[in-house]
């Protein structure tokens, strides 16, 4: 199953709360790749890292340029891995 966000809310410093078309939703902390990524240094201004928005896949995206993975997002705000088909053993 593709995973998408459906709805994602601000909450504080680097926090995100997100829910997705599987119906899970979670709270992510994005301080640590915003620290990590070159591509996200416009990000370390709080006030621009709260102007997300969801792109066209959708995930979450910065005006930037920097966005974030749906299934990177999905695994962080749940804790359950994604798999991109289902596997029979």
């Amino acid at each position: 199953m593709i995973v998408d966000i459906v709805e994602a809310r601000y909450l504080e410093s680097y926090r995100i709360w997100l829910k997705f078309n599987t119906g899970d939703e979670g709270v992510v902390d994005l301080k640590d790749i915003i620290d990590k990524y070159i591509a996200a240094e416009p990000l370390l201004n709080i006030e621009a890292f709260k102007r997300f928005y969801l792109d066209s896949w959708p995930t979450l995206a910065w005006e930037c340029g920097f966005d974030i993975a749906p299934e990177t997002l999905y695994e962080r705000a749940t804790g359950k891995p994604h798999y991109w088909e289902n596997k029979t053993a």
